[in-house]
């Protein structure tokens, strides 16, 4: 056995190993599951859990008479500008999930996660009245997405895991108090993305 042979393989082991970890799994039965893949909405955790194509079928309900799991919708749709400032949130990067059940929360990223508002119901009421495409989103699983901030002017109908995709992008990239150079630019990327994914 050469000496170059055994740095090979373990130059392969290890390559092997650090792409499995890479690897995503679903959260229902743990087999391997490629980067783009279905989510499914756990309404006993309320989360999101990743799902192969099997699960995703397999366990997918309507979120009622006891299913535990509803599908993640893939639906992105550009809105014009829908009036935020009436549903009584401070922030200019905030997402809006209606549930169920009736109520609406509100969600801006920061750099230790989600900050969270109850919304009047009566006030999304009415902002479904101006942009009558909210009255169509599914509860829990699907996201009004806002951004204004810089003069930006983006709202979108998304589902929800692309709103945790954004809190973890502003996570990531956050520096000192004011979020530094790169947070702004990397928040712009995304909201980029979302149109060449629409």
């Amino acid at each position: 056995m050469t000496e170059g042979g055994a740095l090979a393989r373990l130059i392969r082991s290890s390559a092997d190993r650090t792409a499995a970890a890479a690897t995503e799994v679903c959260e229902l039965c743990a087999a391997p599951v490629a980067g783009e893949h279905p989510h499914l909405y756990d309404v006993e955790r309320a989360e999101v859990r990743c799902a192969c194509r099997p699960c995703s079928l397999l366990f997918a309900g309507d979120g009622t008479a006891g299913g535990r799991f509803r599908p993640v919708p893939r639906r992105r749709l550009r809105l014009d500008r829908v009036d935020t400032q009436a549903l009584g949130v401070p922030v200019g990067l905030v997402f809006f999930v209606p549930h169920a059940d009736g109520t609406v929360t509100a969600e801006g990223p920061s750099p230790a996660g989600s900050m969270r508002w109850e919304v009047d119901a009566a006030a999304w009421r009415r902002a479904g009245e101006r942009s009558p495409e909210l009255a169509s989103m599914e509860p829990d699983v699907e996201a009004l997405l806002v951004n204004t901030v810089h003069g930006l002017d983006h709202h979108w109908i998304v589902p929800v895991d692309d709103c945790f995709r954004m809190v973890a992008v502003v996570r990531r990239e956050w520096r000192g108090l004011s979020g530094g150079g790169r947070v702004w630019p990397a928040v712009a990327e995304f909201f980029e993305q979302l149109t060449e994914r629409s």
